[in-house]
C-alpha cells in the first residue's frame, strides 16, 4: 500500500526508562531506538504534506471503537508515546507539531512571520479559514504518527510482525465524539484519556506500563524563555482543571468528566441545529460577529468547538483563584493530547456538513485576527495559502480549495462511506440518519419520529403525535414546533482569559460554589469563550473583536412542560416563562464570578423559529426564519 509520501524528520528520539514513582516512562524496545529511527526514517530539508491520490482510504474511528482493535490500539499508543519522547528541537516531535498552533511562537518549516505577528501562532481563529486550516494540520499529525506506526510494526518478532504490519497499514488517527452518549455506556470523557497517567501497552518487547500519552504531555524541557509567566513556566506537564496554580498541580479529570457529562445534551442540541439550520459556510465556519453575515444566526462550528476547549481544560471550573488548564487557553491548548482528538471530531463535523451542503464554500472575507503569517484585515479566500503546510517542493502551500476533498489525504469517517455504489445523494441520506441517531435524541424532532414509528406512519405530516399529552401535545401543532435559543454576542477578550456563560431556570447555585453550577438540576447550558491570557498572544491583535454563539433552550423547556412548569412551546407561554425564570451567570478566569453587566460587549437575545419536524430517519428538521424576540 502506498501511503502519503510524507518526508519527515523524526530523530534523536529520547526514550527514557525511569521507573521511579512520579517519573515519566516511555516504552523500552530493548535496543537503541534513537539510532534505529535515524536509519529508518527519511530525512528531508522540507516537510511536504502530500495526498495519496485516494489509493488507500481508511476510516478514522471514534477512540472507543479504535480501542477495541487491539493491534491498532497498541500501535497508536506506542506511536503517540514515541512522538512525545522525540527531542523537542525536531519539527515532527510532539512539541514541534503542537507548537504550530500557538506557543512557543516560532517559525516552523522555514515559513517566517508576517511583520508584527511573530508573537502568535499559525492557526486562523475567528476566520473563514478556521475549518480548512485545521484539516491539513490534522493530516500532518496523522502522517507523522502513521510513519512511526509503520516503523514500530516492523520491530515485532517475526511470528507477530505481519499481524502488526497489516494493522499499521490501516492506521488513521481517532476522533472523540463529545456530543453523543458514550457507545460503551460510560461518560463523555473516555477512560483512556482521563482515567490514569499510566497505561499498559503490548509492544515488540512485551507488555509494559508506560506514561499514558493520552493523559498528558510532559515538556522535555519546559521552555521558560518562551513561556514567560506563571503558571505556564512552572507547569512541566499539561493539565486539565488543575488543582492548584503551583508546580505541584495535578489534573482533576473527574471534574472535567462531570462537566462534560452535564453538558452533553446541550452540546448535541447545538450540533444538531448546526447540521439542520446552518447551510451557509460563512456562518457555519467561524465565530466572528459580522452583522451582515450573522443576523439571527449566532452559532458556528468554531463557537461549539470553543466550548469543548473550555470544558476539557477546566477553564473557570476549578477552585477559587485556580485558572483552567492548557486546553482552555489558545496559545497552550495544542500541547494537551486531547486537542487532536477534539479537532479530529471537528474535522468529522466539517466533512459531514460538506456532504449536506456541497455548494456552499469559502467566500472572501477580511481576517479579523492576525496569525503568524496573516495580517489583520487581509482578505482571505479559498485560494489563501494554509501555512505552514507545503504541498510540494516548489514552495506552494495547501489551500482551502485544495483540501476540500478530504479523501485525498487517505481518510474518511464511518458516516461517509466511500465506494462506487455510494452516490452523493445516498451518502447524504446516510449522514442525516447518523445525525438523527447520534445527536437528535434530545430534540423535539426525535419525539416526533418516535411517535410516527410507534404509529407505523411515515409521511403523514398532518397527523399529530399522540404520545404523552403533557409533552408531545404541548410541543407540536401538526408537524410543526418551536425552537428556542439564547443568542450570545460578547467581546472575545472581555476578561483577558477564557470564560463561560451559564444559563439556569430559576435561582442558580451559590456564587461561593461555582463547581456545583453545571450539576444543578436547573442548569440549562453553557457557552465557552476560548481566549488567551493578556500575555499569551502578545502579537495577536484581539482588541475590538466580538464573537457569538448560542445555548439551545428547547430541551430544557420540554422538561419544564413535563414537570408542569410550562404549558406549551408557543411564543406567548415561553416568552413569559423565560422573562421570569431565565438567569445568566458568568464565570471568568480563576473561577471568579463576574457581574454580567460588567462583561464587555455581552448581549443576549432570545430567538425562536417555527420548525417542521422530519417524517423519516433520513430527513432533518426544516427551519423557518429565526426571530430575535427580546433581549435578556
Amino acid at each position: 500500500m502506498k501511503r502519503l509520501g510524507l518526508s519527515i524528520v523524526v530523530f534523536a528520539v529520547c526514550i527514557t526508562h525511569r521507573l521511579a514513582l512520579g517519573q515519566h516512562t516511555g516504552y523500552n524496545y530493548g535496543f537503541d531506538v534513537q539510532n534505529r529511527v535515524k536509519r529508518e526514517l527519511d530525512q528531508s530539508p522540507r516537510i511536504i504534506l502530500r495526498g495519496n491520490g485516494k489509493s488507500d482510504i481508511q476510516v478514522r474511528q471514534e477512540i472507543r471503537e479504535l480501542e477495541k482493535d487491539q493491534e491498532l490500539w497498541n500501535l497508536y499508543i506506542l506511536a503517540l508515546s514515541m512522538m512525545q519522547f522525540t527531542d523537542q528541537s525536531e519539527p515532527t516531535s510532539w512539541y514541534g507539531i503542537t507548537g504550530i498552533h500557538g506557543m512557543p511562537h516560532q517559525t516552523w518549516g522555514g515559513v517566517g512571520p508576517t511583520p508584527g505577528s511573530k508573537d502568535t501562532g499559525y492557526c486562523t481563529h475567528s476566520s473563514v479559514l478556521f475549518p480548512t486550516w485545521h484539516r491539513p494540520y490534522m493530516a500532518l499529525y496523522e502522517q507523522v504518527l502513521y510513519s512511526l506506526a509503520q516503523m514500530i510494526a516492523g520491530w515485532w518478532p517475526e511470528h507477530e510482525r505481519l499481524l502488526y504490519q497489516q494493522a499499521a497499514r490501516r492506521f488513521r488517527i481517532p476522533y472523540w465524539d463529545w456530543a453523543s452518549p458514550s457507545p460503551t455506556g460510560g461518560g463523555v470523557l473516555p477512560g483512556s484519556v482521563g482515567g490514569s497517567p499510566w497505561i499498559d501497552v503490548n509492544g515488540p518487547n512485551g507488555v509494559q506500563r508506560i506514561s499514558n500519552p493520552l493523559y498528558s504531555y510532559t515538556f522535555r524541557p519546559l521552555n521558560v524563555t518562551a513561556f514567560r509567566q506563571g503558571p505556564w513556566n512552572w507547569w512541566g506537564t499539561t493539565l486539565r482543571s488543575p488543582t492548584t496554580t503551583g508546580p505541584d498541580a495535578e489534573s482533576n479529570n473527574t471534574l472535567v468528566a462531570l462537566n462534560l457529562d452535564q453538558n452533553q445534551k446541550s452540546l448535541a442540541q447545538r450540533l444538531y441545529i448546526l447540521f439542520s439550520n446552518y447551510g451557509n459556510y460563512s456562518r457555519f465556519s467561524n465565530n466572528a460577529w459580522i452583522p451582515q453575515v450573522n443576523n439571527a444566526s449566532y452559532d458556528s462550528i468554531e463557537s461549539l468547538h470553543d466550548t469543548i476547549h473550555n470544558l476539557a481544560g477546566g477553564g473557570g471550573l476549578g477552585q477559587p483563584n485556580i485558572q483552567g488548564g492548557h486546553m482552555s487557553f489558545i496559545p497552550y491548548s495544542a500541547f494537551d493530547p486531547i486537542f487532536f482528538l477534539h479537532h479530529c471530531m471537528v474535522d468529522r463535523i466539517f466533512a459531514m456538513w460538506q456532504l449536506l451542503f456541497p455548494e456552499s464554500w469559502v467566500t472572501p472575507a477580511p481576517a479579523v485576527l492576525n496569525s503568524y503569517t496573516t495580517a489583520r484585515g487581509q482578505i482571505q479566500n479559498s485560494s489563501t495559502p494554509l501555512t505552514p503546510f507545503f504541498i510540494n517542493n516548489n514552495g506552494n502551500f495547501w489551500t482551502s480549495d485544495g483540501v476540500r476533498d478530504f479523501t485525498q489525504f487517505g481518510y474518511t469517517y464511518a458516516e461517509l462511506p466511500i465506494g462506487p455504489n455510494n452516490s452523493i445523494r445516498a451518502q447524504a441520506r446516510d449522514v442525516r440518519k447518523a445525525i438523527n441517531r447520534l445527536y437528535g435524541t434530545s430534540s423535539p424532532a426525535n419525539l416526533f419520529l418516535n411517535e410516527l414509528r410507534s404509529q407505523g406512519i411515515r409521511d403523514n405530516s398532518r397527523k399529530k403525535p399522540t404520545g404523552k399529552r403533557n409533552v408531545a401535545a404541548a410541543v407540536f401543532s401538526g408537524n410543526l414546533y418551536r425552537e428556542w435559543i439564547a443568542n450570545i454576542k460578547v467581546r472575545k477578550q472581555a476578561l483577558d482569559g477564557p470564560f463561560t456563560i451559564h444559563f439556569f431556570f430559576g435561582s442558580p447555585p451559590s456564587d461561593s460554589d461555582p463547581l456545583s453550577w453545571t450539576a444543578a438540576p436547573n442548569h440549562v447550558g453553557t457557552m465557552g469563550v476560548f481566549a488567551a491570557d493578556k500575555f499569551g498572544m502578545g502579537g495577536m491583535e484581539m482588541d475590538g473583536l466580538d464573537i457569538s454563539g448560542t445555548v439551545p433552550l428547547t430541551t430544557a423547556l420540554m422538561n419544564e412542560i413535563s414537570a408542569g412548569g410550562l404549558a406549551t412551546l408557543d411564543q406567548e407561554d415561553v416568552e413569559m416563562f423565560l422573562k421570569t425564570n431565565l438567569v445568566k451567570k458568568v464565570l471568568g478566569p480563576g473561577a471568579k464570578v463576574w457581574d454580567v453587566n460588567k462583561v464587555e460587549g455581552l448581549r443576549i437575545g432570545i430567538a425562536s423559529s417555527t420548525v417542521r419536524a422530519p417524517t423519516s430517519d433520513d430527513e432533518l428538521p426544516v427551519w423557518g426564519e429565526v426571530e430575535v424576540l427580546f433581549e435578556l
